[in-house]
């Protein structure tokens, strides 16, 4: 199913129905700031399982990450941040950036695999952000591919649609995406690590 949102009129009847094929366990491709995107409910192991396989990793090796609406999240699925990273994400949030912090007890048992850490996303962009608000829980979200391995990240939602189709239950048309990945910057020892340089201004790490 294809189904458009405007990101700055957004149909809230839409947003709600696509919250609710995500409650009952299906994979949605939509929009972040970055690249267009898999996700699924963090709440539906069932789901997580399905992208798993989607994406070739055995079960609970997964390195997905999380997409919160806000910060508020942080103490449920991570565990205390300090202050310097806590700064760090509240002056670049929401924005092109993944977080990896330490994980809360409640992550390992949602992946089924002993992880100890979790990458924590809050986009600027409004249809991730309002579909976190609709379902009542983050989305488990990774980053598509181009099938033939050299375009790197597709942006047309039409070019989505055919070819994943078959293989979600929801693509979401919001306008041509991007093409270049969130900035990693690792704070689960308590000291940002950039991992990735991404669309993220890695200057923010300076200040």
């Amino acid at each position: 199913m294809l189904i458009e949102l405007h990101p700055h009129n957004l149909d809230q009847r839409k947003l709600e129905q696509i919250a609710q094929v995500l409650r009952e366990g299906g994979i949605v491709i939509y929009p972040t700031d970055t690249v267009y995107s898999l996700g699924c409910a963090l709440n539906r192991p069932d789901a997580i399982e399905k992208l798993e396989r989607m994406k070739g990793i055995k079960k609970g090796k997964a390195n997905f990450s999380i997409i919160c609406s806000d910060l508020s999240h942080l103490s449920e699925y991570c565990k205390q941040v300090n202050n310097q990273v806590y700064k760090l994400m509240r002056n670049a949030l929401p924005g092109p950036y993944t977080f990896i912090l330490e994980a809360s007890k409640s992550i390992p048992k949602l992946f089924a695999g002993n992880k100890k850490t979790v990458g924590i996303r809050v986009p600027d962009h409004p249809v991730p952000l309002a579909l976190v608000e609709h379902l009542g829980c983050p989305i488990i979200t990774t980053s598509i591919h181009d099938s033939d391995g050299f375009l790197g990240y597709p942006t047309d939602p039409d070019e989505i649609y055919s070819e994943w189709h078959d293989k979600v239950d929801v693509v979401i048309d919001a306008g041509a995406g991007g093409f270049v990945p969130s900035t990693v910057i690792d704070c689960s020892t308590g000291q940002p690590l950039l991992v990735r340089e991404g669309k993220g201004d890695v200057d923010l790490m300076d200040d």
